[in-house]
């Protein structure tokens, strides 16, 4: 029967696909609308918003057509469209928020005053089981709360014994920084997939989630991508983007006018908080504990939170543990740097967004000389593209290399063999002597082997010439650990992030 079809397929995804996919993406979605057609059956489905329809399409299309298909004995076509937006479409707060939503930006803001601090049991979905939390709901007729929607830029109207939100216009989320405009590869790919995850169902999965990687990698892209997406599918959301220093400075300054109902009503109202480089509350304990207080007060409610951070969790050094764990309790994804596909890619897109051809091959050859981040290949495009404009030549490897040829020279004079051996033997604690001895214990040549792999990648050098700065070694020795170590940087991610940092302190 074509009848209960639908509810047949859903039974049949749910033993097939992860619980967690399958309740995030196919359980929410309306009763399909099956229906007889020329060449076999049409399933409707009505989805929220543009970006659950392409995710559902792209990833989950065809398994649900073959499901259908199979179940039906006949061929079944899906049909994908999204619910009318009337007023009762309005995407609302999170579960569990009194709170409309609406566009806030950063100003002097203060987080409030400190919350109960009895144990109470961790709100579903937001802690791992079997860890405590300490937190209060936030209710309606508290101090801070709002109620009602405003337009952006103007503040909502206060709640009858509530405080008023204070306006604020500046540092609004880039609507540059989107994932159209974001180049996704292996280096972004899962936090790329988080992010989007987050956008489908904000307050739901991977909450809090924290993602980190060195400097100039995508990190802040990807969370402006998140904001400016929810936005766009829902456009009274409260959402919040500040750099990590920024928070400090509404804290000092709240903390001085003892104004925390202030703090409270901002932060605390939110439905989305993305937050950049909390490396930087480092030693600053009353930072950490307002931003604690938020941090729980928005898990409570179900808001979501994003942060970015240049290392991992249990990495930041001078920060209470009980954020630690909590940054460590959502999904925790690195982004790495960018592989030479990938710099080439970045460089043809920023190129054609700048209106200019750049040629592949002249693509390659800066993508091969600049490889520290995805923020200097930017600055070494814009180079390339006004040195062609001012001398009105076409581009090329040969004006690349005349418009980059200072940052070239730099590479070449500050970066030696010798001091890839001295890096990287301090880095792994053996002796510089070891990088040219015989000696071969995975302890000594793994080191060994790296600093070959830099020394091909970041010197001039040709495969004898290095071999023999490394104890008289033949050439076919470096060519095997080269080619070793940069097929394993493309599978390993600890190495990834190792050969990065060892990459970015010789670059100084």
């Amino acid at each position: 029967m074509i009848t209960d079809l639908w509810e047949r397929g859903c039974e049949r995804l749910a033993a097939e696909l992860p619980e967690q996919q399958f309740n995030t993406w196919i359980k929410p979605l309306p009763a399909a609308d099956v229906s007889a057609a020329a060449d076999g059956l049409r399933v409707g489905l009505r989805v929220p918003n543009r970006f659950k329809l392409d995710w559902i399409r792209t990833q989950y299309g065809s398994r649900i057509e073959s499901a259908l298909s199979e179940l039906a004995g006949q061929p079944v076509r899906l049909e994908l469209s999204l619910l009318p937006r009337g007023p009762e479409q309005r995407m609302a707060a999170p579960a569990g928020s009194d709170t409309a939503m609406r566009v806030i930006a950063p100003a002097p803001l203060s987080v409030g005053a400190m919350l109960d601090t009895s144990l109470v049991t961790p709100t579903a979905g937001s802690m791992p089981a079997g860890r405590a939390s300490l937190r209060r709901p936030v209710r309606a007729e508290e101090p801070g709360h709002v109620a009602g929607a405003a337009a952006p830029g103007v503040s909502a109207a206060p709640a009858r014994g509530a405080l008023p939100a204070p306006a604020s216009n500046i540092g609004r989320l880039n609507p540059a920084l989107t994932f159209e405009t974001l180049v996704p590869g292996r280096a972004n790919q899962m936090a790329r997939t988080a992010a989007l995850h987050v956008v489908g169902a904000p307050g739901q999965m991977y909450n809090p989630l924290f993602i980190y990687g060195g400097v100039g990698l995508g990190k802040t892209h990807l969370i402006h991508a998140v904001g400016n997406a929810l936005i766009r599918n829902n456009p009274d959301a409260r959402v919040l983007y500040l750099h990590a220093e920024q928070f400090i400075s509404d804290v000092v300054k709240n903390y001085q006018r003892k104004t925390f109902d202030e703090l409270k009503a901002k932060y605390h109202s939110l439905d989305l908080l993305l937050i950049d480089d909390v490396q930087f509350f480092a030693g600053k304990d009353r930072t950490q504990e307002e931003f604690f207080n938020a941090f729980e007060a928005l898990l409570a409610k179900r808001a979501h939170i994003i942060m970015t951070s240049d290392t991992y969790p249990k990495g930041l050094v001078d920060i209470d543990e009980r954020l630690t764990s909590r940054f460590d309790a959502g999904l925790t994804v690195a982004i790495e740097p960018p592989e030479l596909e990938m710099r080439v890619a970045i460089l043809l897109k920023k190129a054609q967004a700048e209106g200019a051809g750049m040629p592949e091959d002249v693509a390659f050859f800066v993508a091969k000389n600049v490889r520290a981040n995805v923020r200097e290949l930017e600055g070494a495009l814009r180079k390339v593209l006004a040195y062609a404009r001012f001398s009105h030549k076409e581009i090329s490897i040969n004006l690349a290399r005349e418009a980059l040829k200072d940052l070239l020279s730099i590479q070449n004079r500050q970066i030696s063999v010798e001091n890839i051996q001295k890096t990287v033997a301090d880095f792994y604690k053996i002796k510089i002597a070891d990088m040219y001895s015989k000696k071969r214990p995975a302890s000594i040549a793994r080191p060994r082997q790296i600093a070959m792999y830099l020394a091909k990648e970041m010197t001039q050098k040709s495969l004898p010439e290095i071999g023999e700065l490394f104890g008289g070694r033949d050439h076919t020795t470096v060519l095997h650990a080269v080619r070793k170590i940069g097929g394993e940087r493309q599978k390993n991610t600890e190495l990834n992030q190792q050969l990065h940092v060892l990459e970015q302190t010789l670059k100084g």
